[in-house]
């Protein structure tokens, strides 16, 4: 039987495949930390707390309303998407001009009273949620057998992630937001509602957690505090990809994710830290990230 690195290539071919599905989370949740940081230089640190929201929103829906999964990709990062613009408008803008620092506090503090609140209501033990109908069942790959969610999730994952690179980077109202992050006076000046673009940006940054959550639901237990773990990753892949850089965060997310499924077959031990170490080795080399501008 053919080998990699001694192992049998069954064996890293499956480990590199489910890490791609989690490198598609980090992707996605680090696209929408890049896409605030890019224009509010906020560092969202409920972002986290926002995943969490999404996937409960979405479990609430289906008990209490009877939405389904494919009604709530949509309604539940809409719903998250709309509370991000209030938090923007009643809290963040209040902290325009100030530190950063204030922002990553803040954001931190709501993190805390989001989670906090989750957890009061439905408790820590969490609760699945039922993989779609349609999605149910496994490919054969040859080398593994790959349940159709997961193979569903990197599929719909890179569609978010690439099409939201196009809108920011090849339209016009992405050009706008560009724009924004250099001059914003001199963009308002021309008449471009500049507060209602921020308001909308960390909206739409926060939808894109939300949407992850939801991806995330019929994989993992839904429970308020669901977000605390990853979160930290997806700063790690913010940080290797470069703050504020959408082409960064997507590539950083996969690459990682295929890093980590790569050190779980080499070295298992490592597969929880490998994030951390890549990170180092790249603030030492190139301290503005492997896309970030110096």
């Amino acid at each position: 039987m053919t080998e990699i690195f001694g192992f049998p290539v069954v064996v890293v071919l499956g480990q590199l495949v489910l890490g791609l599905v989690n490198g598609s989370f980090y992707a996605i949740l680090s696209l929408g930390l890049a896409v605030i940081f890019g224009l509010m230089r906020v560092v969202n640190f409920a972002h986290g707390a926002f995943y969490a929201l999404g996937a409960v929103t979405a479990l609430l829906g289906l008990k209490l309303l009877g939405v389904n999964y494919w009604a709530a990709l949509v309604l539940a990062p809409l719903v998250v998407g709309l509370l991000g613009i209030l938090v923007e408008r009643l809290l963040l803008r209040r902290l325009a001009g100030l530190d950063p620092l204030y922002g990553l506090l803040l954001t931190f503090g709501i993190a805390l009273a989001i989670e906090g609140t989750l957890q009061q209501l439905f408790g820590s033990s969490g609760e699945s949620y039922p993989v779609p109908e349609a999605l149910r069942g496994a490919l054969n790959l040859g080398f593994m057998i790959l349940p159709r969610y997961r193979a569903w999730v990197i599929v719909a994952s890179l569609a978010v992630c690439f099409g939201t690179w196009f809108v920011i980077e090849r339209t016009r109202l992405g050009a706008t937001l560009r724009a924004a992050t250099e001059n914003a006076p001199l963009l308002q000046a021309f008449g471009v509602n500049v507060p209602l673009l921020v308001a909308l940006t960390y909206g739409g940054g926060v939808a894109l957690a939300a949407l992850a959550g939801v991806l995330a639901a019929p994989v993992i237990l839904v429970n308020g505090t669901m977000g605390s773990s990853i979160v930290i990753v997806v700063f790690a892949v913010v940080v290797i990809g470069g703050m504020g850089s959408i082409l960064g965060a997507i590539v950083s997310g996969l690459l990682l994710g295929l890093a980590e499924g790569l050190t779980k077959v080499v070295y298992p031990e490592a597969s929880n830290i490998v994030v951390f170490v890549i990170m180092a080795l790249v603030l030492v080399l190139r301290p503005a990230g492997l896309f970030g501008r110096e």
